[in-house]
């Protein structure tokens, strides 16, 4: 970038408006009157310098504040958008997303889960919101960072007069002996703990100017966080599953690679007493039990590593514990909480095969819900076989039997029954209460004899490695906010012109602070306060 060089002989990058140095109004800026805009220094920003190649452009386009706002509100507006319904996280495991949209919120649902909306917060559009959002905050930050840090290091204590004429605060005085009202000076400003810099005789006080850099850190922990936000995407940074496990089974660990097993030896759940004193009014309005807890006694297994190929190892237990609501089961990074549960599920139902005009029934037949067989062979040439079987039976639009999901809530059995009578077979379409003859009335029927139930636990399954990145971008953040908040940068010049006392003052904030320093400093010597250049105008 080519240079622009001040009378005070300091190289000034080009699109500086203040010289860097003494503080020379620059350019078209020069003969000016109105006050100098201090936000940034006047320094030149290279979204303001350098606009010609497409790098430049995209630098322009994410540096800008407003951009970054309407970042923000798009950004939120589908944020809002995604909690109009439940995300698929939090719907209920065992029901279909398609499904459960549509029963439960109609047309609205079913566009909704059609645009993706039901997944909306892990969709690739959304992490390119957070992308962008990120982006413009460092840009915007790098674009304002470095260029003030170099004005601020720059600085001069003697300032141009037109730099001090041009300041909010601004006053002369004509003042007897300056050397004696500047010493007095210096030290009613070392007691207000500003650091105090002279050359030439001349003074500049100064103090927080830490909290300029209030909002650069404030980004700093913004883009933390969402880093945080985006890494919970990646494989192995963050997982919160649900698993449903049954009494007296051993299932693997989601997302733990096999590694890990629970078993749920038992499931417990304890019910407030009718008669108890706190909970026995709110249990007759509820017109039921209310739980008090609920448990799950859980064995953790790690399978062990034989090293041989295509060998799985064996289950060694490493843990146990009952697990509660808010007492999780901990190990390896994570965590297993409880979070729901369902009493007395359907997990194998007995059958008898009937011959209707005797009675004689010919063997029993168990099925198991979860993992029913093809063929049950009754011996002496009796023989069931399960055509089509329906987890959770339900009629679809076009009147065709169907499922809602593998969860036995309403099984349906289509079995063919084979007879040393009825060699062909015959079918019939049993469920609970149901016992229909589809291809015409049959010889035998199939007898419903006994049910065996299970309860089910729930458990959601959560590992979060980007919590640190969340946590220490909320605190950087904070320290920013407060930074940023409860200190204001204040610089105060004293300088000799023309045998009279010019006083000037900035701050980025609350200027009547200021002013009441200033007045502080002055009130032992000849030197008149200065006036407030926006108030006066506003009187004019």
């Amino acid at each position: 970038m080519s240079k622009l060089t001040c009378e005070c002989g300091h190289d000034n990058p080009r699109g500086t408006i203040v010289c860097e140095s003494c503080g020379k109004p620059l350019g078209s800026n020069e003969n000016e009157e109105k006050l100098l805009d201090m936000k940034y220094e006047g320094v030149a920003r290279r979204s303001q310098t350098y606009t010609t190649t497409f790098i430049d452009k995209v630098w322009m386009f994410f540096s800008s504040v407003k951009v970054g706002i309407w970042i923000i509100i798009v950004t939120l507006l589908a944020s809002a958008i995604g909690t109009i319904y439940p995300q698929e996280m939090y719907i209920p495991p065992t029901v279909r997303a398609v499904d459960y949209y549509a029963d439960e919120y109609g047309l609205f649902g079913q566009i909704y889960y059609q645009l993706g909306l039901h997944n909306m917060y892990s969709s690739w559009w959304y992490m390119l919101l957070i992308a962008s959002l990120g982006i413009s905050i460092l840009i915007a930050s790098i674009d304002r960072f470095f260029p003030l840090y170099r004005a601020l290091k720059n600085q001069r204590v003697t300032r141009h007069a037109n730099f001090l004429r041009r300041q909010r605060v601004y006053g002369t005085s004509e003042v007897d002996n300056i050397d004696e009202a500047f010493e007095s000076v210096k030290v009613k400003l070392k007691e207000k703990k500003y650091n105090i810099s002279e050359e030439n005789g001349n003074i500049v006080a100064e103090k927080g100017r830490f909290a300029r850099w209030g909002p650069y850190v404030n980004h700093i922990g913004l883009i933390v966080f969402l880093i945080g936000c985006m890494l919970r995407y990646f494989p192995g940074m963050y997982v919160d599953e649900h698993m449903w496990i049954r009494e007296g089974e051993t299932t693997v660990v989601p997302s733990t690679g096999g590694q890990y097993h629970i078993g749920n030896e038992e499931f417990l759940v304890e019910l407030y007493d009718e008669d108890d004193e706190v909970f026995g009014e709110a249990m007759q309005r509820a017109g039921g039990p209310i739980v008090k807890t609920y448990q799950t006694n859980a064995v953790l297994y790690e399978r062990e590593n034989t090293g041989a190929v295509g060998s799985e190892g064996e289950l060694i237990e490493v843990d146990r514990k009952k697990i509660r609501v808010n007492d999780p089961m901990k190990f390896d990074s994570y965590a297993l909480y409880q979070v729901d549960y369902k009493l007395h599920e359907l997990n194998k139902m007995s059958f008898t095969l009937e011959n209707k005009e005797t009675g004689e029934t010919f063997g029993r037949i168990d099925i198991d819900l979860f993992n029913p067989d093809a063929v049950y062979d009754l011996g002496e040439g009796y023989r069931i076989e399960i055509r089509e079987y329906f987890p959770d039976f339900v009629m679809s639009s076009s009147n065709v039997p169907s499922t809602r999901s593998q969860i036995p809530d309403n099984p349906v059995f289509i079995f063919d029954m084979y007879t040393p009578e009825t060699p062909e077979g015959e079918v019939s379409f049993v469920g609970i209460q149901t016992n229909l003859e589809p291809m015409g009335e049959n010889d035998y029927k199939m007898t419903f004899v006994d049910v065996e139930t299970k309860h089910v636990s729930a458990l959601i399954v959560r590992k979060d490695y980007t919590l640190p990145f969340l946590i220490i971008g909320g605190i950087i953040f904070m320290i920013g906010l407060v930074q940023g908040s409860y200190w204001a940068h204040r610089r105060i010049w004293f300088q000799r012109i023309d045998g009279k006392v010019w006083i000037a003052g900035h701050t980025n904030k609350n200027y009547l602070a200021l002013r009441k320093d200033i007045d502080h400093v002055i009130e032992e010597t000849s030197i008149s306060s200065p006036i407030d250049q926006v108030e006066e105008e506003e009187k004019e």
